[in-house]
């Protein structure tokens, strides 16, 4: 009798530890946020750019609070949140849209100069034409969940040209030359082969067939071997597909790993080139 009161009290305790497990167990469930609003000291449809007023401020952005409820209240999280300036059209799925993180702060402001790179640099936009532009912030926990999208703004702007990275060539021409072309080391080389397609002035390209493993240059004079444009360490990881180039410098540019048809662009404005398998 005495064992059957000791097993009954222990299975009491257990039962009564397990309930008390169950009862001490709180999930925590995200139940909503609102998406931020997004407004600007911009309110017309233009957005003013210039070299003379660089230094002054383009615009001013601030956006509401998203506000992320989940079950034990507001969240008590740091919140970042993400600009995106893109082209109109492209929805915020360009992969040269800029990105501007911003950490807490429901504010942020940009020079003239500031903006005017990100038109240039990094959407690569033409100087010389109307652009329409759209932004939008995005906010979102520290862990990355839960992106909240907010309305966008949309403006036009042209942005102002600034002194190219590289010089562009003055012969308003550009050549390919080496190894790894038809032509080889030979110059003059045959053209219209293994001559550029001038874009506009800053901004010139070609598709070629290359040689896989071998290098090249490119002079902006056919035949003058006196001026070149190149690479100053030819070893930098990837550089075969692209990277920062120079005047004069002085190592070749190295080749695909394999023979094919490339595109091959060159970026005189923001001293970069690329070479994309065709």
């Amino acid at each position: 009798m005495k064992q059957l009161s000791k097993i009954i009290f222990f299975s009491t305790l257990l039962f009564a530890m397990f309930s008390a497990c169950k009862k001490d167990e709180n999930k925590v469930y995200f139940n909503g946020g609102t998406a931020p609003v997004l407004s600007s000291t911009i309110n017309g449809a233009s957005l003013p750019l210039s070299f003379a007023n660089r230094n002054n401020v383009a615009l001013n952005l601030s956006w509401t609070n998203p506000n992320y409820q989940f079950t034990t209240g507001i969240s008590s999280q740091d919140v970042n949140y993400l600009i995106e300036i893109d082209t109109a059209g492209a929805n915020f799925t360009n992969p040269k849209k800029q990105t501007v993180a911003v950490s807490k702060d429901l504010s942020r402001s940009f020079t003239q100069g500031e903006f005017n790179g990100y038109l240039l640099n990094q959407l690569q936009l033409d100087t010389s034409v109307v652009h329409n532009i759209e932004l939008r912030v995005t906010s979102y926990l520290t862990n990355s969940s839960v992106p909240l999208a907010s309305n966008v703004l949309k403006y036009t702007v042209v942005p102002y040209p600034i002194p190219p990275v590289v010089t562009p060539p003055s012969s308003g021409q550009l050549f390919l030359v080496g190894s790894a072309t038809a032509g080889g080391w030979n110059n003059p080389v045959p053209v219209p082969t293994q001559q550029f397609t001038k874009i506009n002035a800053t901004y010139f390209q070609i598709t070629v067939n290359l040689i896989g493993g071998q290098e090249y240059l490119f002079i902006p004079v056919n035949g003058d071997w006196s001026h070149k444009y190149a690479v100053p360490d030819k070893t930098v990881a990837n550089l075969n597909q692209g990277g920062d180039f120079g005047y004069d410098k002085s190592d070749n540019f190295p080749g695909p790993v394999a023979s094919g048809t490339y595109l091959i662009q060159v970026d005189f404005q923001r001293g970069k080139f690329t070479v994309t398998k065709q």
